[in-house]
């Protein structure tokens, strides 16, 4: 694709979007920047965390463009603590091997599968808050999950996820959709491109051809690819006082 605009072109009202990185690390800005520039809302997302409040999918918060998250953590971002717990965003908490798990599934064509993350907690017996409503009661809660015993031992079963698109960060792309991820990026960046139906990558560096034995995450679970490189910053800044001899 020539432009990011154009990469996520045919994102829908309500569609639901698997986003890769990690804290800010490995975040697809462009991506999130010009979904948020077409003003698409009503969103389902399911990614590791939601940014911060001022850059990644914060910025699409802050506007009111999502309804939902999927997550396994949210404690950076002020925005989502206030619209969560206002009624204003449904939120599905997911262990976050279990999240990762999820979201390989899909894009395996596993339905689901029995982990015993989360087995003797809300996690598996329901009763977690998505939803909060008036009066801090809670309008929609997490449904019980089915359990079973192998070898002594209880595991819960979680189903696959499986979305209507992906967007995905990389360092290096070719015209083929192959990718390479770089350091920590490559956490929940190939998962996520595997989970979309429809999968929109933007990536550093456009190759006309990677070689077969460097790439990370196969063409095949790509679609659209745009070049372009992104602003980076850092999540939390932790500095030390000058030490005194």
């Amino acid at each position: 694709m020539s432009t990011a605009d154009d990469a996520v072109a045919g994102i829908h009202e309500g569609a639901s979007i698997a986003v890769g990185g990690f804290g800010l690390c490995g975040i697809p800005s462009l991506l999130i920047e010009a979904l948020r520039v077409r003003g698409t809302g009503g969103l389902r997302v399911v990614s590791n965390n939601c940014g911060v409040d001022d850059w990644g999918l914060g910025l699409l918060l802050a506007e009111g463009r999502i309804a939902r998250m999927t997550s396994s953590y949210v404690g950076e971002n002020k925005e989502f603590a206030r619209r969560y717990l206002a009624g204003e965003l449904e939120l599905e908490l997911v262990p976050q091997g279990t999240l990762a798990e999820r979201l390989r599934a899909g894009g395996c064509g596993v339905p689901a599968f029995y982990t015993p993350a989360g087995v003797g907690t809300p996690v598996a017996e329901g009763g977690m808050p998505w939803r909060y409503g008036p009066g801090d009661e809670v309008a929609l809660a997490s449904p019980p999950k089915l359990e079973r015993a192998f070898g002594g031992r209880r595991y819960v079963l979680e189903e696959a996820i499986v979305t209507d698109f992906a967007l995905v960060h990389a360092a290096r792309g070719d015209r083929f959709g192959n990718l390479v991820f770089r350091s920590s990026a490559r956490n929940f960046n190939p998962l996520a491109a595997m989970a979309g139906r429809v999968t929109v990558a933007e990536v550093e560096e456009l190759v006309d051809a990677l070689d077969p034995d460097e790439i990370h995450l196969s063409g095949v679970f790509v679609d659209r690819v745009v070049a372009g490189v992104s602003e980076k910053r850092v999540e939390r800044r932790t500095t030390r006082g000058r030490t005194v001899a």
